[in-house]
């Protein structure tokens, strides 16, 4: 009986998607070139999705993380968090299938619907979970957005430095509002491509740069020093492995999302190719500099090279348009216009955000601490525990942990951890020492800084204006 409900379940899942897949091919000319820049669905353009979003801007802050943890502990913990991060994302892709199978048993059409996070927790545990992931996940996506920007505007600034990074941050800002012209993460084919590119680009730049460069005179490498640094640099990488709350979106983005199980898992195996090399490499030139340098671009020289490196923008806020689409009823219009338009308010809070808060590097861990902690570690593993706590839930589930991970108990065993581990490393100690040196860079450099950690400008010049002295006056002596 077991075995004829499996093979049901196959046929719903596969079925719906062979359909939607025959609707996208293309049969002109044009339709064959919108497919090959535009339409991607395929695993290729999931794990260009998943690479290039899973590290993006925070690449240039691991160095400055290496220098809070020290070089062992900075490769540890990005092997550590590469793991956990893939088990998560694991779950989380296991949930949308289940959520997606019990719907399309209802014969729901989810061809005008971008499914998200939320709605799987709606669907498979009721409201109160829906309320507190939406929270989460709203939130962690409105800061990951923020960080994107900075950490644009932080790079142009480097390739030129006329204006300040504010200046820059107002710039750039306007042009990210252009994002809200892609509908989906279907059509982001050419930009994951292109993000993946530079992100490749800019860490092979770091590594080879780093040791033309070589090491600085008296470079010290005195990490970890202090409990504050050390758990504020642990968790800025709790954050680079934690970029799969979009994972969701992505997979629904997919003719076949059950392919997607390894596709995040190659995408961080590959993402530690990229990451290692480039913080070793940037720490063992540089040393204890980068404490006070959280963008890795500050302390190497000014070249060509360094100035084509650029870090794309706009994962993670599409998924916020598509909350804020449903929110106003305007998710499933066949206008793209009309939903551009819709999602402009979007665009302001980002904005003005990254324009108070321009902290590069100490918001990563903020953020990393308080929001990524639950929304892709803690709650994930949660769901999952409690999605299959009874054992009817057990026997019906469309997918079944890998038995070499030991079934249920060992997923069960490996989740708890996770939720133990990542409370009280990561949200407990994390967050202490990120919101301590948040509040430290707040006191030091103030809100709304015009130019965080920049160079100070140089004195002005002082020309000799001395001229020559003033007569001596030799009074008369006086005559009887």
């Amino acid at each position: 009986m077991a075995a004829s409900a499996d093979k049901v379940v196959d046929t719903v899942i596969v079925g719906s998607y062979v359909e939607m897949e025959t609707e996208g091919k293309p049969k002109s000319v044009k339709s064959k070139l919108s497919k090959f820049f535009w339409d991607g669905g395929s695993a290729y353009d999931a794990w260009f999705s998943c690479a290039s979003n899973q590290v993006a801007q925070v690449l240039l802050t691991l160095p400055y993380s290496f220098s809070q943890l020290g070089m062992l502990s900075g490769i540890l913990f990005q092997l550590f968090y590469g793991l956990l991060g893939s088990w998560t994302a694991y779950l989380i892709s296991s949930l949308y299938v289940e959520y997606r199978t019990r719907k399309e048993r209802e014969k729901v059409d989810f061809r005008n619907h971008v499914i998200q996070w939320f709605e799987v927790l709606d669907g498979l545990l009721g409201k109160h979970w829906r309320n507190v992931g939406l929270a989460f996940n709203c939130t962690f996506l409105l800061f990951g957005s923020v960080i994107q920007l900075i950490a644009c505007a932080s790079n142009i600034y480097y390739i030129n430095d006329n204006l300040d990074k504010r200046t820059w941050t107002y710039i750039f800002g306007a042009c990210c509002a252009t994002t809200v012209f892609i509908p989906s993460f279907h059509n982001y084919r050419v930009w994951s491509f292109l993000g993946l590119v530079m992100t490749t680009y800019t860490a092979w730049y770091l590594t080879i740069a780093s040791f033309l460069h070589g090491q600085v005179e008296g470079v010290k490498h005195s990490g970890p020093t202090k409990l504050v640094l050390y758990f504020t640099g642990a968790t800025n990488i709790l954050y680079t492995f934690g970029g799969h709350a979009v994972t969701v979106e992505i997979m629904h983005a997919m003719w076949k999302p059950q392919k997607f199980k390894a596709i995040y898992l190659y995408a961080t195996l590959y993402v530690l190719t990229l990451t290692l090399p480039s913080a070793s490499a940037v720490y063992w030139a540089f040393g204890d500099m980068l404490l006070n340098h959280s963008n890795a671009f500050s302390l190497l020289p000014k070249s060509p090279f360094r100035d084509m490196a650029f870090i794309t923008f706009g994962f993670a806020c599409t998924p916020l348009y598509f909350v804020w689409e449903k929110a106003i009823g305007m998710h499933e219009c066949k206008s793209m216009c009309k939903r551009a338009a819709a999602r402009l308010p979007v665009v302001i809070p980002i904005w003005f955000l990254a324009i108070i808060f321009p902290f590069f590097g100490p918001i990563n861990s903020t953020v990393g601490s308080l929001l990524v902690s639950f929304t892709v570690y803690i709650i994930p593993a949660l769901a999952h525990i409690f999605t299959y706590k009874s054992a009817a839930a057990r026997e019906n589930a469309v997918e079944r942990p890998p038995r070499f991970l030991g079934g249920w108990i060992g997923s069960y065993t490996i989740n708890v951890f996770v939720v133990v581990w990542v409370f009280v490393v990561g949200f407990g100690f994390g967050g202490w020492a990120s919101i301590t040196n948040f509040v430290h860079q707040i006191d030091t450099f103030g809100l709304f800084t015009k130019c965080y950690q920049c160079p100070p400008p140089p004195p002005p010049m002082v020309f000799n204006t001395t001229s020559a002295p003033a007569p001596i006056h030799h009074p008369h002596p006086h005559r009887p």
